[in-house]
């Protein structure tokens, strides 16, 4: 990894040029991308699948409308991210509130752009020690940058959620799961409570799930702490025994199931938060895929489910759909009565 290296170079050559212009320019060059991406089919934004020739990546895509109105999940897989062909993105956005499938694809359409263009921008900003020789050393500052990249993205985003006066996310909001694939290694960032559940195979053969992420609920005590330090409050209604919420000082309102979350801003001052939580890890030949989904297939399926489902699909192309089918079936047997969650998954495989 270069200073530049091969990364990125259509991009930083456009950047290059427009430096000074705007200081917009580097995520309209980032913008501009997409749309070649999108020309190109390596970028898909609603069910379907991608697999660019020659790349070890295919991924499946798949959304359901619930039962509560207009579906206000939404996916984003961007195979050749930045025009590298070792990168991807992917990401699910999971809105909620009258106003969330406005907030979750608004999201969905800056997160990449953004986050490509903060990458870079981080990436030139970064002097590469000639002494580090070693591919640990290299790959933990390989982190490091998409980490930076990702905190700054963000909180951008949540900023100028606040301020685009088109959408009123005052009571609506949106959680995001992402990932981003360079080379063997993964980047996961987490904001709210979809999930990232890897498929690897164990010492005796069998195939195991491995959970990426953590499910940001009001309950955990780190997040509960936060948001009573806050004067926020958490707490079940009586018709919903175990389910916490998130609460205004003085209302009973928004009760937000999560406690992390993009928009939202009612309850901003009292401990909700858009800051992700960002992993890493090193794909081995050991595994296999990763399945990115909204809360309505974890509130039904377990990890070890979603792992057994999308393995013994035969045709890789009806992975996610197949898994959202079984989330639904799921529902009506153990859910009667609750109106069904919209329900969203990828299945990224990491091998031709």
């Amino acid at each position: 990894m270069g200073h530049f290296s091969s990364m990125f170079n259509g991009l930083a050559q456009s950047l290059k040029m427009k430096k000074g212009r705007s200081k917009c320019s580097g995520r309209e060059a980032a913008e501009a991308l997409a749309k070649e991406a999108k020309r190109n089919h390596s970028l898909i934004n609603s069910s379907g699948t991608i697999n660019v020739d020659g790349s070890n990546n295919f991924a499946s895509v798949f959304s359901k409308r619930g039962k509560k109105g207009v579906n206000q999940d939404c996916c984003i897989v961007w195979e050749e991210f930045g025009c590298q062909e070792d990168m991807i993105f992917c990401g699910i956005f999971d809105g909620h509130g009258p106003w969330g499938h406005y907030v979750s694809r608004t999201v969905r359409e800056s997160m990449p752009s953004a986050l490509l263009c903060n990458w870079q921008e981080t990436l030139s900003q970064t002097s590469i020690d000639p002494e580090i020789d070693l591919k640990t050393g290299k790959k933990h500052q390989q982190f490091n940058i998409w980490k930076h990249s990702y905190l700054k993205t963000c909180a951008s985003i949540d900023q100028e959620l606040e301020q685009n006066h088109k959408i009123d996310s005052f009571f609506s909001g949106t959680t995001a799961v992402s990932i981003v694939r360079q080379g063997e290694l993964i980047v996961i960032a987490n904001v709210g409570d979809s999930r990232a559940v890897l498929a690897t195979t164990s010492d005796d053969g069998n195939l195991v799930p491995v959970q990426l992420t953590i499910d940001f609920k009001p309950n955990l005590p780190q997040e509960a702490e936060r948001i009573l330090d806050c004067q926020g409050r958490v707490f079940c209604l009586d018709d919903e025994p175990g389910v916490h919420r998130v609460w205004l000082p003085n209302e009973e309102s928004p009760g937000l199931a999560m406690s992390r979350a993009f928009g939202d801003y009612s309850m901003k001052d009292y401990g909700l938060i858009s800051v992700p939580e960002v992993t890493q890890r090193n794909i081995t030949s050991k595994d296999q895929f990763v399945v990115l989904a909204s809360d309505g297939v974890w509130d039904v399926i377990s990890n070890q489910e979603a792992v057994d489902i999308v393995s013994s699909t035969e045709d890789r192309t009806s992975s996610s759909k197949r898994l959202v089918e079984c989330a639904m079936h799921a529902w009506k047997c153990k859910r009667q009565g609750i109106a069904m969650d919209d329900i969203s998954a990828i299945c990224l495989f990491f091998h031709s």
